[in-house]
């Protein structure tokens, strides 16, 4: 009985995961603050923040208090989340990294053979 408990409770937790990354996607978040809500340019770096702060964040954005020039047009992003999709989209978001590939191309100038260019 409690491997079905926790099995049903891991996959809940899954789906809402996967579902707040759609969520994330579909509302353009990650044209300004990037796939992995790393930040790009003047657009703050999401990820790893703590939940905590984040869900303050959505609060105050939902009163429209903004810390950046741009700010202004997360207000309305704020408030099209409800109480628990901010709760899920903070922890979602507190829970980001980066992926780095383990393999990359890399160029190497170490012969006079060059790579083609001038």
């Amino acid at each position: 009985m409690k491997f079905i408990l926790t099995a049903l409770i891991l996959s809940h937790s899954c789906l809402y995961s996967k579902d707040m990354s759609i969520l994330y996607m579909q509302n353009g978040c990650n044209s300004c603050h990037g796939v992995y809500g790393e930040g790009m340019g003047a657009t703050p770096k999401l990820q790893g923040l703590s939940k905590e702060y984040l869900i303050k964040r959505f609060k105050e954005l939902r009163q429209g208090i903004t810390k950046t020039p741009n700010g202004a047009i997360m207000v309305s992003f704020a408030k099209a989340l409800n109480d628990q999709e901010t709760n899920a989209m903070a922890e979602y978001l507190s829970t980001l990294t980066t992926l780095k590939p383990k393999h990359r191309y890399e160029l190497h100038y170490d012969s006079n053979a060059g790579d083609g260019s001038s």
